[in-house]
């Protein structure tokens, strides 16, 4: 199983709008891809909570059988047609795969 958990610090203000509607937005984008490729086990989509520590706005916490579902997931268009609004939106991003 390959875990893949990505996180997103976004820019106060992209897109037209701020930081908590792009956060929102990512969210719903991020779910939609549940299920898009066999494989998929899990996939989780937080945002920060105020009262709660995060230095992250973002965060993805997913689960793959293995790498070829994680790397269908990667060029799967669905998902691919994400990444021009993300690339604009976010300031930083950090991301960790591995395996279990």
């Amino acid at each position: 199983m390959i875990k893949h958990i990505v996180m997103w610090k976004l820019k106060d203000y992209a897109e037209g709008a701020d930081r908590a509607t792009n956060a929102r937005k990512m969210k719903e984008l991020l779910e939609a891809c549940d299920g898009i490729v066999p494989g998929i086990l899990k996939l989780e989509v937080a945002v920060a909570e105020p009262g709660l520590e995060a230095t992250y706005d973002v965060v993805l916490y997913s689960e793959f059988s293995d790498k070829a579902a994680l790397d269908a997931y990667q060029v799967h268009p669905q998902h691919a047609a994400l990444k021009p609004f993300f690339g604009a939106v976010r300031e930083a991003r950090q991301c960790m795969d591995y395996t279990v």
